[in-house]
């Protein structure tokens, strides 16, 4: 008789453990054998010995099988370990899924391989019948004509047990749904027989908010504090360095001194601008019958030798051949129709960040890749093995966005200038700037201009993610493809990359994206975006909402007024009747409370407990990516001590190992 000892690993979540008997076989190269023990899993682990008559050989599988006893009671099984008999290394045989049904489920041995690089042929015969499953279970499909496509599922309820939120997350993230409706109408009865002519009048629904965002509450007038936000506020994505004045930006006469003040910075490599023209012709939504206004602002701002940002002119429209020359706001104008320049700059700066730099460059852009990954890479292969820890509840946050934020009715139709469809029309034209360049900071950075400034803390922080991701990419990847000949003779990986460029990005190669990976370097680096995409880039992204929108006039989800025309007619009347109102800046509260808070649940960049990888030198490779981001960790903590507005939203220990939220 030999022995076995196996130890059985349940996920700690709410309802992983099941009521169902399990049934285990061990496969090994040279037999077969049903454990006569049934289990009953329990969360955590259990560990039993087993005798079998015979040696098995090196192990290939554990099969399992649950029996329903009155009902199916999915189990969450995270892995199966099996010790040997004598000196055997112990096998490891990662799950990670509901096991659900009757039907025997076999898990290979978890050391990653390469197809055809196993000569046993029942690995083979494995993995095409898996990838034949996911491709019948994972299927693409079009949310909107000309966008990227998705998950087949018209709701969370269709999408497949493993893709859906754990019991945790679903509770807390329904719970905080309702609190947020709770606050609205508590903020509504609050205001209900208060004024609303004043901006100190916003503070009625200002509660309780973060360190930051009471920052912005007291500084969001100052010009300094304005410039701020397009280096290192929620959407640090449009500001670049200007290689000649704008041609939309046209001066009028007795202009002369802006002129040469503009020239002169530009010839010093000082003068930036952001251009929000890809909102111009967008219809403005129409609310409770109310017509709301979208505006396609340019502001030109000179950076001082300190090292800040200051605005200089900001023409809120571009011109128009049947209308006057658009009015250019100046620092020196009177007050409040420089601040009204101002909030237009910052209700468009909302409108891209929140549709363009967010929904498409971080979550449908992850969505494609998750997708790709689940539809063409088999639990064996190692990129499959890199990937799946940054997909973890992708799909299910985006189907919820898609039924509740931007559908028919939903958040951006009730409270956003850009809904009742303008927000589709403007994914569209946000399609064609969705290039594989935009999305590497390394070239993204440097196609706009911001390399080397030393206050461009996203852009210093980016790289230096980017950098450390790579590395650990490049180590996972080297242990696997020794030459570039092994990537293009990869058939699962060029056909995963062909998914992702053809079909989910929808013939994205003539924007540089790639339909083959001929080289180690090449596949490296389009992992590395693959990667900081679903991480770092959505953690800048995303965690900024709470502390930059809470305060609503700093960036106002919509506009009630059209964008003025003179200066000297424009009074605190004229600000307040064009910001939100009491319930469409509540609705920006809830929502922005909603979606930037830390999860609590959430899994910090590379420290997902799964243990996909079986091997040491790939176990390695992971522990030194988490030694390099606690590094940067303590790097980014010394540095920001120093500073008088911390920049923490690319800290690893608060990046989210997934677009989860």
């Amino acid at each position: 008789m030999v022995r076995y000892r196996i130890r059985v690993s349940t996920g700690a979540w709410l309802f992983s453990r099941s009521f169902n008997r399990v049934q285990l076989w061990l496969v090994g190269e040279c037999g077969e054998a049903e454990l006569e023990l049934q289990l009953c899993p329990a969360r955590g682990e259990e560990e039993f010995d087993h005798d079998v008559p015979e040696d098995l050989g090196p192990l290939q599988f554990v099969k399992l099988r649950k029996h329903r006893w009155l009902l199916d009671d999915a189990w969450f099984c995270d892995r199966i370990t099996v010790q040997g008999p004598g000196a055997c290394a112990e096998a490891a045989f990662p799950c990670y899924r509901w096991v659900q049904g009757e039907d025997v489920l076999s898990l290979p041995e978890g050391t990653a391989c390469l197809v055809g690089s196993n000569p046993l042929d029942v690995f083979q015969k494995h993995r095409e019948k898996e990838l034949k499953e996911r491709q019948q279970i994972y299927c693409w499909a079009t949310w909107k004509e000309g966008l990227p496509l998705t998950i087949a599922a018209n709701c969370e309820d269709d999408l497949p047990p493993n893709m859906r939120f754990h019991e945790e997350k679903r509770l807390d993230f329904e719970w905080t749904l309702k609190a947020g409706a709770l606050e609205i109408v508590l903020k509504r009865v609050y205001t209900l027989l208060s004024s609303w002519d004043r901006l100190e009048d916003f503070d009625q629904i200002f509660w309780s908010q973060s360190t930051l965002a009471e920052k912005v509450h007291q500084c969001w007038q100052d010009d300094e504090f304005f410039g701020y936000q397009f280096l290192n506020g929620t959407n640090p994505m449009t500001l670049r360095r200007s290689t000649s004045l704008p041609s939309r930006l046209v001066l009028p006469s007795g202009m002369e001194e802006l002129q040469a003040q503009l020239e002169k910075e530009l010839q010093n490599g000082s003068l930036f601008e952001a251009d929000f023209i890809l909102l111009d012709g967008i219809p403005a939504n129409v609310i409770q019958g109310e017509q709301q206004y979208l505006a396609a602002p340019l502001v030109m701002l000179k950076m001082e030798p300190n090292g800040k940002l200051l605005p200089m002119v900001i023409q809120i429209q571009p011109p128009n051949p049947s209308s006057p020359i658009p009015p250019l706001f100046l620092p020196s104008d009177p007050p409040f129709a420089w601040l009204l320049a101002k909030i237009w700059v910052r209700n468009s700066d909302f409108q891209l960040h929140q549709l363009q730099y967010h929904l498409m460059n971080t979550h449908l852009v992850a969505e494609v890749i998750a997708v790709a990954t689940m539809r063409c890479l088999p639990g064996l292969h190692p990129v499959f093995k890199l990937l799946i820890p940054h997909i973890r509840y992708t799909m299910e946050i985006n189907i919820r966005a898609r039924t509740r934020l931007i559908s028919d009715g939903g958040i951006f139709d009730k409270a956003v200038g850009t809904g009742g469809g303008g927000h589709v029309d403007l994914l569209r034209r946000a399609v064609a700037q969705l290039t594989y360049r935009s999305l590497c900071p390394p070239h993204d950075l440097a196609d706009r201009g911001l390399l080397g400034i030393p206050s461009a803390l996203y852009a210093h922080d980016a790289l230096r993610l980017w950098e450390i991701t790579a590395r650990y990419v490049e180590g996972i990847i080297h242990l696997f493809y020794q030459t570039d000949d092994v990537v293009r003779g990869d058939p699962e990986l060029q056909a995963w990359c062909r998914e992702i460029t053809e079909v989910g990005l929808c013939q994205a190669q003539d924007r540089g994206f790639p339909i083959s990976l001929q080289s180690r370097a090449q596949l490296c680096h389009f992992l590395t975006m693959c990667v900081f995409t679903c991480t770092a880039q959505h953690g800048a992204i995303n965690q900024g909402q709470l502390d930059w929108y809470a305060w609503v006039p700093n960036a106002p989800c919509t506009m009630r007024m059209p964008p003025p025309t003179t200066k000297e007619d424009v009074t605190v009347a004229t600000v307040m009747r064009s910001l939100p109102d009491v319930q469409k800046g509540c609705l920006q509260m809830a929502i922005t409370w909603h979606l930037g808070r830390r999860q609590p649940d959430m899994v910090p960049l590379g420290h997902h407990k799964e243990k996909y990888f079986s091997s040491l030198k790939a176990n390695a490779v992971l522990n030194q990516f988490q030694t390099d981001l606690e590094n940067l960790e303590r790097e980014l903590t010394a540095r920001n001590e120093q500073l008088d507005l911390p920049y923490e939203y690319l800290k690893p220990s608060r990046i989210e190992n997934s677009v989860t939220i």
